[in-house]
């Protein structure tokens, strides 16, 4: 996997994407998951994030977009609804790489 880490720490540069990511480390504890439409998917729907951080819904997916170009999540796209999730393998690797690093 390559990594680019540039694309990484520009996009947890931004508090509220920070946050983000945060909150969906612990989706359970931070996010109802409850959807009615499609209660298989996994990951978080950008509704309730957008619910959560009080920003526009077209700030939130912005931001998710930031987020999944640099691999950090994850998005599976059900009718009109995107669902988020962290990409943990990528974030594990960005620790590693900036940990032997700096």
């Amino acid at each position: 996997m390559e990594l680019d880490l540039d694309e990484i720490i520009k996009a947890i540069a931004n508090p509220c994407r920070r946050q983000m990511l945060a909150w969906l480390k612990d989706p359970a504890n931070n996010f109802d998951l409850s959807h009615p439409a499609h209660p298989e998917c996994e990951g978080v729907c950008v509704g309730k994030i957008v619910q959560k951080t009080g920003l526009s819904q077209s700030t939130v997916s912005a931001y998710m977009d930031v987020l999944q170009r640099a691999g950090l999540v994850k998005s599976e796209r059900r009718g009109q609804w995107t669902f988020y999730k962290r990409n943990e393998e990528t974030i594990a690797a960005f620790l590693e790489t900036i940990g032997a690093k700096l």
